[in-house]
């Protein structure tokens, strides 16, 4: 895999961590320095260590990881997205997606980062042997994962007034999740 690759790979890869930072800037509406840094690392660590463990994992069950990994990123975005529209449709005050809570960011992270798994998969099938030849790529990939949410949280903070005033937040976030959702489960078994 040459440079190129790898910074094509890293921008694939961050592209729902983008979309998915323009929903919570959309929901928040206001720059948050501390949540916004903690979210965009979270999703740049994930980004980078999901390909980690699918590489390292790889000797022993990636048959296994690869047949599951799309279904449990489906799970995870289907039901926060689904909880998102649920709770967009009840009073304000009962709607609890926040993207300010660290359980909230956590498993945003894990969803949108499962289908690394099947890339740190591929690293191993496609001869990278040793931890030293994968770590560059790693490195790119979190990078662009943070660059890219801060980017797009950066973008939904400030669209996300006149969006929010059109149209309720959490009901598009919670349909966007689940489009991300139906994305990597139709990708992966398409493949």
């Amino acid at each position: 895999m040459n440079q190129l690759d790898i910074w094509m790979l890293a921008i694939a890869l961050a592209m729902d961590c983008f979309t998915v930072s323009i929903v919570s800037g959309v929901i928040v509406r206001r720059w948050l320095w501390g949540m916004i840094l903690r979210i965009a690392f979270l999703f740049g660590l994930f980004q980078a260590m999901m390909p980690l463990i699918g590489w390292m994992a790889t000797s022993h069950f990636s048959e296994q990881l690869e047949f599951i990994d799309h279904w449990i990123a489906f799970g995870l975005l289907a039901f926060i997205g689904g909880k998102m529209i649920r709770e967009s449709f009840g009073p304000e005050e009962e709607q609890q997606f926040n993207p300010k809570n660290l359980h909230t960011q956590l498993l945003l992270a894990v969803a949108t980062s499962i289908d690394a798994l099947a890339i740190g998969i591929s690293f191993a099938c496609t001869g990278y042997r040793e931890f030293s030849q994968i770590a560059y790529p790693l490195f790119v990939i979190g990078l662009v994962s943070f660059m890219f949410s801060l980017f797009g949280y950066k973008l939904g903070v400030r669209f996300g007034k006149s969006i929010a005033r059109k149209l309720k937040p959490e009901l598009l976030g919670g349909i966007i999740l689940i489009v991300i959702g139906i994305k990597i489960l139709i990708t992966h078994l398409m493949a």
